[in-house]
């Protein structure tokens, strides 16, 4: 959302501090933050400008009105900075098949996980049980989670719909909503939908949580069924913790699963396929254990913090010499 006052206000903040302080590096992470912020360091000279992608705001489906705004707005920025980091392969082939970005001035760094924090191994089943306690939920109840910012763009309401479904085969089953709500966004959620499908006991708001490694091993199978991802890090999250997933097959969540190895993906604002998913995981135990053990060797082979880090690293240290 601009607000040009607002806008204009912080980005001469932004100019001013930029001069004052003199970095060497002005590193910076959209949405809004990528504009003001590049656009700051390239007038106040900073030597090196480096933005970082989590999802484009415009597609090839968008509207032409998401189009007209963002489109311009990524073109800027692709000529003032020195490089721009992806976090899924997509968006990095979409800039450049576009023409926004030269080949080489983007580039994939993927996102990291802490793997030692991100540990089902760290979790016994008492504890388990006494979290399930703690939080009111019975023990031979089976868990869907999500992990998400409280807005529509998540896909709530195909989960809320397919979540109805799911009760009719499998009445003795919790959701964990786990994530803040934004009440300022234009898209928020407004919780009290769940009353129109009839799932408001059997729904947990449990909002920003400090516990959320301790939550994830609750869930028996995680759900992200967003419209738009940059990279799904929840579904990193939840795979590293040897949770089976079921998400969106959209940009930005598939590149986080493996189809019927790690997980389903479904498409996007579809409750029916969304619930099927979700019913096959609950009704095999077996092949969930498989996915989740598979999720966390990609997390692994693919997703390991201390790599990112190293890539980040390298990255810095070779555009302060050129």
């Amino acid at each position: 959302l601009f607000t040009p006052i607002e806008d204009l206000a912080a980005f001469f903040k932004l100019y001013r501090f930029f001069k004052k302080e003199q970095f060497d590096i002005v590193h910076t992470h959209p949405p809004k933050a990528c504009f003001l912020g590049q656009l700051a360091a390239f007038f106040a000279r900073i030597p090196v400008r480096i933005v970082t992608i989590h999802g484009l705001y415009f597609q090839k489906d968008s509207s032409w009105q998401k189009k007209i705004i963002f489109v311009p707005i990524e073109k800027i920025i692709a000529k003032i900075v020195h490089k721009a980091f992806s976090v899924n392969r997509e968006d990095v082939a979409f800039l450049i098949n576009h023409k926004i970005y030269p080949p080489g001035k983007v580039i994939y760094v993927g996102g990291g996980i802490d793997l030692q924090k991100f540990d089902p191994g760290r979790f016994s089943q008492e504890f388990v049980a006494q979290k399930k306690r703690e939080i009111d939920i019975s023990l031979n109840a089976k868990v869907v989670g999500i992990v998400a910012r409280l807005v529509r763009e998540k896909g709530f309401i195909p989960l809320f719909a397919a979540f109805a479904q799911i009760l009719k085969r499998f009445p003795n089953t919790v959701l964990l909503v786990i994530g803040p709500e934004e009440p300022e966004k234009r898209d928020a959620l407004d919780t009290a939908i769940v009353n129109k499908y009839g799932i408001q006991n059997k729904v947990l708001f449990l909002g920003e949580r400090t516990d959320v490694i301790e939550l994830y091993s609750l869930m028996d199978v995680f759900v992200l069924p967003s419209y738009r991802e940059g990279l799904g890090l929840s579904i990193l999250e939840a795979s590293a913790m040897k949770r089976p997933v079921v998400a969106s097959d959209i940009r930005g969540c598939r590149e986080g699963v493996d189809d019927k190895k790690t997980g389903l993906l479904v498409p996007s604002n579809n409750p029916k396929k969304l619930a099927e998913a979700i019913i096959y995981i609950l009704s095999h135990p077996k092949e969930a254990k498989t996915m989740g053990e598979e999720g966390r060797k990609k997390v692994e082979r693919e997703y390991n913090q201390d790599a990112v880090f190293e890539l980040l690293k390298k990255e810095y240290e070779r555009l302060l010499q050129v």
